[in-house]
């Protein structure tokens, strides 16, 4: 493909920002000056995560529908079970206080989101750990 030296260029060009950033942060100090070189490393993780995003829609959303229009109603039909687990995890969430913590009061909403992120990794974990042992079984079951 004519796009697989560009891909490899783009990589290699981010590759290297990645590293000038944290040998920056490294040799500026994290501490001694601020949060000048966290914030650098934190503006380059967010530009990397828009390149991956931007690829993943230019790749399966366009792409993807480009070669085979109905490949869009299934990723439209995934995206309705993503958006309902993380529903299920959001309406399962208690948004209790933390136990023992002492310091500012903390928002309710701020509670709630964070209790779902836990139960969407505790659900995530156990899901990727039963598609592991399945997995296993199914291969050794068809040999």
């Amino acid at each position: 493909m004519k796009y697989d030296k560009l891909i490899k260029w783009l990589l290699a060009i981010l590759f290297v920002v990645g590293i000038v950033f944290s040998f920056y942060g490294f040799a500026v100090g994290f501490e001694t000056n601020g949060n000048a070189p966290v914030d650098n490393i934190l503006y380059c993780a967010y530009a990397f995560a828009a390149v991956a995003i931007l690829a993943v829609v230019i790749g399966v959303v366009v792409i993807g529908g480009i070669n085979n229009p109905k490949s869009l109603l299934k990723l439209v039909l995934g995206l309705v079970v993503i958006a309902g687990v993380v529903a299920v995890a959001y309406v399962l969430a208690p948004g209790t206080p933390a136990v023992g913590y002492i310091g500012p009061e903390v928002p309710a909403g701020t509670l709630k989101l964070t209790d779902t992120i836990l139960n969407l990794t505790y659900l995530l974990f156990g899901a990727s750990l039963l598609s592991l042992v399945i997995g296993w079984v199914v291969g050794a079951t068809r040999k």
